[in-house]
């Protein structure tokens, strides 16, 4: 697997000068499977336009594209307008949540909602591609990617205003987890150390210091020491931290990158572009 990062910022874009060398975009991934030259989405922030553009610009050619969510937070949906292929008749699209106790009852909803007239002017009925809308509860079953190898994905609730879920990715021996957007509160929650126990690569939302963190109790969110603490505790391979807060520029998250490294060597901040491969 590979692991793409077209978003890494957090709440809302940024485009002032001294934030771009981490990135602007909101939350976006992309994982690719190189086996079978397939890639699936994780979350519809500002990010996606670009992976939509790349996509078109490769040639890529896939007759269903699989669009997951954590949740559906303004800044983890708000590209999806803007998402290239969503505009092509021929191209098959899957929306899907994955996890219990979900907190919507229309999936579809989320999305013509966003794509009122008064808010965009093209409809959801009017993007033009094929639109499949999923909502699964039990994500714990084994998914074929029309290959030989299967790929386990396995879903667990966090605590987030409104609801979120952290994703484990397992395939050909490798395990990715993707947890962004999670308050662990006073103790790490267990279930997350759990969920991320000895993947090769760990990826948890890092947006607030320590000192940040103590006055912004119930925004839903962790600091760099706790995502640093869930991967110790986990056992994990790499660490890539992201969902940067709008107000840390580049000087910043450089310097905390650094502090990061001298904790847990095999750690980094994500930037927009980044590709990791597991």
């Amino acid at each position: 697997m590979k692991l793409k990062f077209y978003g890494t910022r957090g709440s809302i874009p940024v485009c002032d000068a001294g934030f771009q060398g981490f990135g602007g975009n909101t939350t976006c991934f992309q994982i690719t499977f190189p086996d079978i030259n397939q890639i699936a989405i994780v979350d519809a922030g500002t990010g996606v336009r670009n992976l939509g553009r790349d996509l078109r610009a490769m040639g890529h050619e896939q007759e269903q594209i699989v669009l997951a969510f954590t949740h559906f937070h303004w800044d983890h949906i708000q590209g999806f307008p803007f998402f290239g292929p969503a505009y092509d008749p021929k191209q098959k699209l899957t929306v899907l949540t994955l996890g219990e106790e979900q907190n919507i009852s229309s999936l579809r909803e989320v999305f013509e909602t966003q794509m009122q007239s008064v808010y965009f002017p093209v409809q959801l009925s009017h993007m033009g591609a094929d639109f499949q809308f999923v909502q699964l509860e039990k994500a714990t079953e084994h998914f074929g990617v029309t290959s030989n190898a299967a790929t386990k994905i396995t879903s667990q609730k966090l605590n987030h205003p409104g609801g979120a879920y952290a994703f484990r990715i397992e395939r050909q021996g490798k395990v990715l987890v993707i947890c962004t957007d999670v308050e662990h509160g006073d103790q790490i929650d267990p279930n997350v150390v759990a969920l991320a126990k000895g993947a090769d690569l760990l990826v948890h939302e890092a947006q607030y210091t320590a000192e940040e963190l103590a006055s912004r109790r119930g925004w839903g969110h962790s600091s760099y020491d706790q995502a640093l603490q869930v991967a110790e505790m986990a056992g994990v391979k790499r660490l890539a931290m992201t969902h940067h807060d709008p107000d840390h520029d580049d000087d910043f998250l450089s310097r905390m990158e650094k502090l990061c490294q001298e904790r847990f060597k095999e750690c980094l901040l994500a930037r927009d572009g980044m590709e990791l491969e597991l």
